[in-house]
């Protein structure tokens, strides 16, 4: 489990604004529980490289570029980015951006709902979700950034969503909050019996922001044509050995059932259009946005804390 004692804050001077690179000042911080996945030595993949101990850590950030000496960029531009916990970036923008244009909702929406997690949501639900009226949609750690916005999406197709969390506080939340029709505990002492009561007709759709045992429960409640969207394994990530794999595999042959990994950023061509529906369901009134914001850039490693220690409902960000 990450620690605020893993941390510190450095002070270093802005480096020089070479040929080909951009100054940026980052105005918010979006605090992602899956980059724990590369802080380990060792971890890096195709992906991502591992974090070097002693540098800044990566992260997303919502910036404004300050000076240009980049033919693409200009002063003023807004800017989505993979750069990294830190108040400014100098970078030859090889990193991971998304430009912002027609920006017409608050700057932090393009990190929470209209950023990686919003579109996380959207393009799983919608590309490999198949969602039909009546279905059952069970989503884990619904109150978390992503599950936040997927149970809402869910019901926008007129399903029947149900939400796990962590506590019975969140579970509430999740049905008064955002408009989940059940909830139930994790930390219940059987919650393979607390999924047949909160899922009587079974699971159609389910969105996993967690894996581990969680899955494993979640299989033995699919139906016929079920669909497991694999978003995130938070249950995983501060594992030092791999974990076994769930053992009830055979109920995906036996139930004639998917399972569909995604990675959001993979659709970086089509987040402009992601963005435009999911701002019409803001300004409709279907979508509620939630965040856990903190204050400055000495709490950013205590908000990245907090996402593993469940305090957060809905989006964690930090404001520079």
């Amino acid at each position: 489990m990450p620690h605020i004692d893993n941390f510190r804050v450095e002070e270093r001077d802005i480096p020089e604004l070479l040929d080909g690179r951009i100054l940026c000042q980052n105005l918010f911080i979006s605090l992602e529980s899956g980059f724990r996945n590369w802080m380990d030595e060792g971890s890096g993949d195709e992906i991502l490289p591992a974090m070097p101990i002693g540098e800044p850590v990566m992260g997303l950030t919502l910036s404004r570029v300050l000076e240009s000496r980049n033919p693409l960029y200009r002063a003023g531009d807004l800017l989505m980015a993979r750069f990294a916990w830190e108040e400014f970036t100098v970078t030859d923008a090889g990193d991971f951006i998304s430009p912002l244009t027609d920006v017409k909702h608050p700057l932090n929406y393009y990190l929470g709902v209209l950023g990686d997690t919003g579109l996380s949501a959207y393009f799983g639900l919608t590309d490999y979700g198949d969602i039909k009226p009546g279905e059952t949609v069970l989503v884990s750690a619904a109150a978390g950034a992503v599950g936040s916005i997927a149970g809402q999406i869910a019901k926008l197709y007129g399903a029947r969503t149900v939400g796990i969390s962590s506590t019975a506080a969140k579970c509430q939340r999740l049905i008064s909050d955002l408009g989940y029709d059940a909830a139930l505990d994790r930390t219940v002492a059987d919650l393979d019996k607390a999924m047949t009561i909160a899922c009587p007709d079974g699971v159609d759709v389910y969105f996993d922001n967690v894996g581990g045992p969680m899955l494993q429960t979640v299989l033995n409640h699919i139906n016929e044509e079920a669909r497991i969207l694999l978003c995130g394994s938070v249950a995983t990530y501060n594992n030092p050995l791999p974990q076994p794999g769930p053992n009830n595999l055979f109920q995906l042959t036996t139930r004639h059932a998917h399972m569909h990994g995604f990675m959001t950023h993979l659709q970086l061509a089509r987040y402009d259009e992601a963005r435009t529906v999911l701002a019409g369901w803001i300004e409709e009134g279907h979508l509620v946005v939630h965040e856990h914001r903190l204050q400055g850039i000495e709490n950013v490693a205590r908000a990245f804390c907090d996402l593993f220690a469940g305090v957060n409902f809905g989006k964690t960000i930090v404001v520079l």
